[in-house]
């Protein structure tokens, strides 16, 4: 079911589209079979029936609220080259997580190369792990949830809470966790934080360098 009864005005001076949630993501990959351990075996996804209709390979997966749609390339050889830098600029998909620490653990278990970065904003700690897909597709681990939603438009505030208000600010402050291994880039500001940003190759153990400093 769409709500239909209100919407965000636009540039255009309409109505934004009647959105209701977001649906899922759609991949294109170069091995189905590997992918799909990645995202079922690895980040826990559930497979889930597809329409049979469907007259080209790909998959199905849930969990966490969101679906993620897996399609085979025709010709997988014609795709980019995989990325051998970790830019948090890059597009990507975001999830919280219960237990940051956990998520390292796994990561290191396995092998996967990843870059981390810790933003503070208003006296909140917010940490972020980056790393790719087997297609240099880029997932983040987050803990943004600590950060409240605040629109900047006070006239959107309904839509986006659907008449609730607005969550609370978070109160508490969460000490910085040193970390030897990492190097401060200084002071960034983009995606509405200001702060200091930590990176960290936590594959070797060295800084990680470049791309900027900016949370997505």
């Amino acid at each position: 079911m769409v709500n239909t009864t209100a919407g965000v005005k636009c540039g255009g001076g309409g109505a934004a589209l009647p959105l209701s949630t977001l649906n899922h993501v759609s991949l294109l990959c170069r091995s189905l079979s590997t992918s799909l351990t990645f995202y079922r075996d690895f980040l826990g996804f559930v497979s889930v029936r597809r329409p049979g209709s469907f007259d080209f390979d790909g998959a199905w997966l849930f969990n966490y609220g969101i679906g993620i749609h897996l399609l085979q390339a025709e010709d997988p050889e014609s795709m980019p080259p995989n990325k051998k830098e970790i830019n948090p600029k890059d597009n990507h998909i975001s999830f919280t997580c219960e237990s940051m620490e956990a998520v390292q653990r796994r990561l290191k278990e396995m092998g996967v190369r990843y870059v981390q970065r810790r933003v503070e904003e208003g006296g909140v700690y917010v940490d972020q792990i980056f790393f790719h897909d087997p297609d240099s597709f880029m997932i983040e681990i987050c803990t943004c949830d600590k950060l409240p939603v605040v629109p900047l438009d006070a006239a959107a505030a309904h839509s986006i809470f659907a008449g609730r208000s607005p969550p609370p600010p978070v109160a508490c402050k969460i000490r910085p966790v040193k970390q030897p291994s990492a190097t401060k880039l200084g002071s960034v500001a983009a995606g509405g934080c200001v702060g200091e940003v930590i990176v960290v190759d936590a594959i070797n153990g060295a800084a990680a360098g470049g791309g900027g400093g900016a949370m997505s």
